[in-house]
């Protein structure tokens, strides 16, 4: 697991440093890390996979954790953003990026190793997905990683989070029992099953995802989409504060 560290406090960099070697040590994990001391600096530098997590200072100068963090979710939404902050009241803010945690300031030994844990819990279980048999192969499509499917005619496009496409032939209908089953996965028109949380903004007038797509919603699903997204997002922020 590669880890981001970012904030303009030497001292703070230091102090989350040597617990990322100790918690390496004492796991045998297989982490490694890279300090940024400015928001500039690592959006710079990153690219779209390069972490696992990020670790961002919400204070600093010039761009702060929080626009970094939307920066970063424009071109890797797979990635976890964990805040480091001086005041919990940031928290109810932190869901708008889909932040794992926040932790606050000065960084706590247990509350750090805390959050490794859970990821390297995570990393260690089979990720749920779908096996479709695509024009280019047999593939699995992960759940987490599924930003909507597409009807077109007889074509059915999974449109993946990192911009690329499943096409297969078939019809919706074949695979709405295994993703409307999920609290996360919901039909906005008859053409369309869109994962909630990969939506950017809802309107009226329709839906974009953080990869930039533009897709309608029906009028007559509308307010039921539109519950059921600020459902989703409540749900985030309660279980991440």
């Amino acid at each position: 697991m590669r880890i981001a560290i970012c904030d303009d406090d030497k001292e703070e960099l230091a102090r989350i440093s040597s617990f990322l070697d100790k918690y390496q040590r004492e796991h045998n994990a297989s982490l490694t890390y890279k300090a940024f001391h400015s928001g500039v600096e690592l959006l710079s530098t990153v690219r779209s996979g390069d972490f696992a997590l990020y670790l961002l200072d919400v204070i600093m100068p010039a761009v702060n954790g929080v626009e970094v963090a939307k920066e970063i979710r424009s071109f890797d939404t797979e990635a976890k953003i964990v805040f480091l902050t001086s005041s919990p009241e940031f928290a109810v803010a932190s869901y708008t990026v889909k932040a794992m945690d926040y932790i606050l300031k000065p960084v706590e030994e247990g509350r750090l190793f805390g959050v490794l844990n859970e990821l390297m819990t995570d990393s260690q279980k089979p990720q749920e997905g779908l096996t479709v048999k695509a024009k280019s192969g047999i593939t699995r499509i992960l759940f987490s990683r599924l930003v909507y499917v597409e009807v077109v005619n007889k074509q059915v496009y999974f449109h993946l989070s990192d911009n690329s496409v499943r096409e297969i032939t078939a019809r919706l209908s074949e695979f709405e029992q295994p993703l409307l089953a999920r609290p996360e996965f919901m039909r906005v028109h008859r053409s369309y099953i869109v994962n909630l949380f990969q939506i950017n903004e809802l309107t009226a007038n329709g839906l974009t995802t953080h990869q930039g797509n533009s897709i309608p919603v029906s009028r007559a699903l509308y307010k039921e989409v539109r519950d059921a997204y600020v459902k989703q997002l409540f749900w985030e922020e309660r279980t991440t504060l």
